[in-house]
C-alpha cells in the first residue's frame, strides 16, 4: 500500500484509529451471547480473508484466501492432497491450511511469525473445526534450519518475496519436501520502471548466494507500510526480490526438475506475481527416511 494523496493518508489514520479501538477488546469482556460473528470482532479491521461458505455472511475480510484458485490448481498438478503431509509457511489466517484439510490432508502443520495473524488462525481453527490442523507460532526459517521433519508438500504462498535471502528459504523447502508450492511477487525492471510507487522502494541491487546459487537481489524497502497496525510482511525492514527466471533457475539448482508456472500477473497492483508448482520426479525423490541434507 502506497501513502501518497492527503485523503489516502487521512483514510488510513481513520482505519488505523479504529483498528486501536477494536484492540482495546482484547483487555476487556464479551457482553453478547457466544457467537462465530463476536470472536472475529477480535480482530476487527485486521481480517484480510474471507470465511468461506456456508460462513460467508460473518463478517471478516475480502479475500478469498480459503477458497483459493491457485491453490486449487497447484494440488491438480501434484495429484491431489488426500493422506499427504503439508507444511504451510506464513498462513496468515488459516485460508490455505483448510484447503488442505479439505482435499484430504493427513497432517498440515502451519507456521505463523506475525503474533495477532497467529491469534487470528486459533480463531480460524475454532470457527471451521479443523481438526488436521496443527498451528505454531514462530519463525518459519529457524523451524526450517533445525526442524529436519520432512514433508510431502510445502506451501510457501505470500512469503518468499518477504525474505532478505529468498535463495535459503527456497533451498530449505527443498530439503523439507518433494513438491513445493509457491506463490510469489517478482521483480520484473519494465513494471518497476513504470510504476512511480514500485521505483520508490527499489534503489539498491545486490549480489546475493546461498549455497553456490549465485543471483541479484533486489532490495525492496518497506517503508512507511510496515509501521501500518495491520501489517504482516517480513520481520526486516526490507526483503529481496528475485527476477522471475532466477527465481525459477533457483528452484532447479536446488533439486526440483518440474516446474510448473500459472497465474502470471505482471499487472498485479503490488508489483508482478506468479504461482508455482515445482516437485522432483518420481525417480529422483527422496525415499521415506532418508536424512533432509
Amino acid at each position: 500500500m502506497t501513502i501518497g494523496t492527503a485523503e489516502r493518508r487521512r483514510t488510513i489514520a481513520a482505519r488505523a484509529l479504529r483498528w486501536l479501538r477494536r484492540r482495546r477488546a482484547l483487555h476487556g469482556y464479551v457482553t453478547t451471547a457466544p457467537s462465530p460473528q463476536a470472536a472475529l470482532d477480535l480482530f476487527a479491521e485486521e481480517w484480510a480473508s474471507r470465511l468461506p461458505a456456508p460462513l460467508r455472511d460473518l463478517r471478516a475480510g475480502d479475500i478469498a484466501l480459503f477458497e483459493d484458485p491457485r491453490i486449487t490448481w497447484a494440488a491438480g498438478v501434484l495429484g491431489g492432497c488426500a493422506g499427504k503431509t503439508v507444511l504451510d509457511l506464513g498462513p496468515l489466517e488459516g485460508g490455505h491450511p483448510y484447503m488442505f484439510e479439505q482435499m484430504g490432508a493427513e497432517d498440515v502443520v502451519a507456521i505463523e511469525g506475525n503474533v495477532r495473524a497467529y491469534l487470528r488462525c486459533l480463531v480460524a481453527k475454532e470457527i471451521l473445526g479443523l481438526r488436521r490442523v496443527s498451528f505454531l507460532c514462530g519463525d518459519f526459517l529457524s523451524y526450517l534450519r533445525t526442524s529436519g521433519r520432512r514433508f510431502d508438500i510445502v506451501n510457501a504462498s505470500g512469503v518468499l518475496y518477504h525474505q532478505r535471502n529468498p535463495a535459503e528459504l527456497i533451498a530449505l523447502c527443498c530439503k523439507a519436501a518433494d513438491a513445493l508450492i509457491i506463490w510469489t511477487q517478482y521483480f520484473d525492471p519494465d513494471v518497476v520502471a513504470s510504476r512511480a510507487w514500485l521505483r520508490r522502494r527499489f534503489t539498491v541491487v545486490e549480489p546475493l548466494e546461498y549455497e553456490g546459487f549465485r543471483y541479484i537481489g533486489h532490495r525492496q524497502d518497506y517503508r512507511k507500510t510496515a509501521y501500518l497496525p495491520w501489517y504482516c510482511g517480513g520481520n526486516a525492514s526490507y526483503s529481496h526480490w528475485m527476477e522471475r527466471e532466477e527465481l525459477l533457475a533457483c528452484l532447479r539448482f536446488f533439486g526440483m526438475t518440474a516446474v510448473s508456472v500459472a497465474f502470471d500477473e505482471k499487472d498485479h497492483q503490488n508489483g508482478p506475481a506468479m504461482a508455482i508448482v515445482a516437485s522432483r520426479r518420481p525417480s529422483e525423490n527422496r525415499a521415506a527416511g532418508d536424512p533432509a541434507n
